[in-house]
């Protein structure tokens, strides 16, 4: 798997970590939220370090709501600044999500006006934090909406899977691989509670997902986020921590499929 590393556009508090690791070989990119109106004062922290990026578009709670027609003035601008970030940084993935509390159909009307193939629409939780919101691409069938109606890829939130079958009451894992034959470009991933209708962004082995069995349905060789929290300020040794406690399982997931007769499974 190539690990990548989410930080904010505003984290010049992680750069020089961020570097360090990466040259390390600890991951493969950063994935970078675009934080409204920080284009002009932050880019030159993370243009020409050497390390490839993914973009994420704002949340809803930044004012970016694709799936509300009243916001689509705002959204084009936040959307706009999204893309110079992508530009600059010369990423090729641009995670951008659904919307909340509106129509599934607006969401697909404004991103075929904003018109990036770069673009991959990412699934959400059922419930927003906010108490009463819905949130937009909970769904299997709303996710498949959009990618059958505009040109864009799918980023599956692990996590947001989970959260979103238990909102709904069906078995989280067989709800995932229903996701999963929607051809996900890239993943995110955490540890949390498998019961829980929130995302927890918790560091792995301190939940109760099992992450060896949801890994084994990846692609071999997929980009996949690491969203767990930041215990520090200035130090990302708990994201270290938790690239190498990954990297640990999966192989000890290899050798165990190795020993049973799979010769297919890749041990490097």
């Amino acid at each position: 798997m190539k690990f990548g590393l989410k930080l904010w556009s505003i984290n010049d508090n992680y750069r020089k970590e961020a570097i360090r690791l990466y040259k390390q070989g600890i991951y493969y990119y950063i994935e970078l939220d675009a934080v409204p109106r920080t284009y002009d004062t932050h880019i030159n922290l993370w243009k020409d370090i050497g390390i490839p990026f993914v973009v994420h578009a704002p949340h809803f709670r930044e004012g970016l709501n694709l799936a509300k027609k009243e916001k689509k003035t705002n959204n084009m601008l936040l959307i706009s600044e999204t893309i110079k970030f992508a530009d600059t940084l010369r990423a090729d993935k641009i995670i951008v999500h659904p919307g909340t509390s509106g129509d599934i159909s607006e969401t697909v009307h404004q991103l075929e006006e904003i018109d990036d193939r770069r673009i991959l629409i990412e699934n959400k939780p059922y419930y927003a934090i906010d108490d009463g919101l819905i949130c937009n691409g909970a769904s299997v069938e709303e996710i498949k909406f959009v990618l059958d109606n505009v040109s864009v890829g799918f980023c599956l939130d692990i996590g947001h899977a989970i959260c979103s079958a238990n909102a709904k009451k069906v078995e989280p894992f067989e709800y995932l691989k229903r996701f999963m034959k929607l051809n996900p470009i890239m993943y995110h991933l955490t540890d949390g509670d498998y019961e829980s209708i929130y995302d927890r962004h918790a560091h792995f082995g301190t939940g109760n997902y099992d992450i060896e069995k949801f890994s084994s349905i990846l692609p071999e060789d997929c980009f996949v986020t690491i969203e767990t929290l930041k215990d520090s300020g200035e130090s990302l040794s708990d994201f270290e921590a938790d690239i190498r406690w990954l990297r640990y399982m999966r192989k000890g997931y290899r050798m165990e499929k190795l020993k049973k007769g799979n010769c297919n499974v890749k041990t490097g």
